[in-house]
């Protein structure tokens, strides 16, 4: 049973909840779509430098960034990326970063919205819009943070440093941390607050975008027989990613991943093919997502994929002799971990149970995210710990409960305090 909260704590104290609104709200109608989010870095960069921080914005050579080794791949078109950078203390001692993305997906049909999705309507304490929970909850949650620390005066003299990095491109990638990251975001220990209810995200799964390119035989209608389906010889396909997809969750050990009951989801989630109505499809692309494992690297689940649909090709009289082609065409996302009992995620869960009341779960996730770059490339331990529930990211009527960003906010805010106040 959890005790109830103490009394609020240092910094913790000072969380402006008026201010935090105000910026969820500002943040919300800013229409940051992945690959267009140069207006909300700007208003990004103008509040951490209201908040005094040191404050810079890297609009990265695109094409130099491509030909890195780290490329986590990309889904939208742009011309630009621009990642926030703020900074705060001594850089020569103890740097802690906290990080966020401001993109967001497009909202979808707009009819499935009870309200304008860049309203930032508030109803029943929960603020709604595109983007509330995944994750401008979090950044507001942020800014809160370094807000109630610069008034505190925790960051008056630090033993150590504070970076802010808010970034584009997660939703398609990752390219603005990884940009952030080459730009010398690295540190002892980083926190990205997407939503997680406030629990701990310790360890996450991965995925791949790809694309299956299924060849048919055309033929008239009237003529069926004649002609081969490139839709069913999708659904033979699809049918033998479902036996893999059971297989490879089947095969999953750590209680991390098993707890999730699903950790590598397989989906076909865009379908295109066809001309003309009385002809038999002699071509269908389908876009999809494929689970990359706990520990697996992307080029590792990568060849399962491939492996799947050749092993499928194989075993059918049309496609042995006309397989479908796999293209790795979006996002790639590794997966990561770093151990339960590691500093970072102890201290975090120390300062949330002092502020909240409440000692937040080690969890996995089955989703990727920008902490396995920060793991993984800036080999700085980084957990997720956020605002909201995943369940509402991308959803039509998104929303994110303002107490849990508050909440989040208070705990970032004493754990700074506790990371690099001055001793």
């Amino acid at each position: 049973m959890n005790e109830a909260p103490p009394a609020a704590l240092g910094a913790a104290a000072a969380i402006d909840t008026g201010r935090l609104l105000d910026d969820l709200r500002a943040l919300v109608a800013i229409p940051s779509v992945t690959g267009s989010e140069e207006s909300v870095a700007e208003w990004c960069a103008g509040a951490l430098e209201e908040l005094g921080l040191a404050v810079q914005i890297i609009r990265p050579d695109l094409d130099a960034l491509r030909a890195d080794p780290d490329w986590p791949g990309e889904e939208m078109p742009r011309t630009t990326l621009p990642v926030v950078i703020g900074r705060a203390g001594d850089p020569s001692g103890r740097r802690i970063i906290l990080s966020g993305h401001f993109d967001v997906v497009p909202p979808g049909d707009l009819d499935s919205w009870s309200a304008d999705p860049w309203s930032g309507l508030v109803v029943d304490g929960r603020l709604y819009g595109r983007g509330a929970c995944d994750m401008k909850g979090g950044v507001a949650a942020i800014l809160a943070a370094v807000r109630a620390l610069r008034a505190s005066g925790a960051l008056t003299a630090p033993a150590g440093e504070l970076v802010v990095a808010l970034v584009p491109s997660e939703e398609d990638g990752g390219q603005g941390t990884l940009a952030a990251i080459r730009a010398g975001v690295r540190g002892d220990v980083a926190v990205i607050t997407e939503p997680s209810s406030l629990d701990l995200v310790v360890a996450h799964a991965g995925a791949l975008v790809f694309r299956l390119t299924v060849p048919g035989r055309a033929a008239h209608a009237s003529q069926r027989r004649e002609g081969v389906s490139a839709l069913d010889n999708l659904f033979t396909l699809v049918a033998a990613l479902q036996v893999d997809e059971a297989r490879r969750n089947e095969a999953e050990t750590d209680p991390l991943m098993t707890a999730l009951g699903l950790p590598y989801p397989t989906i076909i989630g865009i379908v295109s093919g066809g001309e003309w109505a009385s002809t038999v499809l002699d071509q269908v692309v389908a876009d999809g997502r494929y689970g990359v494992r706990l520990g697996q690297s992307p080029a590792e689940a990568e060849a399962e994929l491939r492996a799947c649909v050749a092993a499928a090709c194989a075993g059918d009289p049309f496609l042995r002799d006309h397989p479908a082609s796999v293209e790795i065409n979006g996002g790639i996302f590794g997966s990561a971990r770093v151990p339960s009992d590691h500093p970072l995620p102890v201290g975090l869960a120390d300062a949330a149970a002092a502020v909240t009341g409440r000692r937040p779960a080690m969890l996995g996730a089955p989703y990727g995210a920008d902490m396995r770059l920060f793991v993984d490339v800036a080999k700085t331990p980084c957990v997720i710990y956020g605002p909201g529930s995943a369940r509402q990211a991308h959803s039509a009527d998104e929303f994110v409960p303002l107490a849990e960003v508050e909440k989040c906010a208070a705990v970032l805010a004493e754990w700074i305090r506790r990371q690099i106040a001055a001793r």
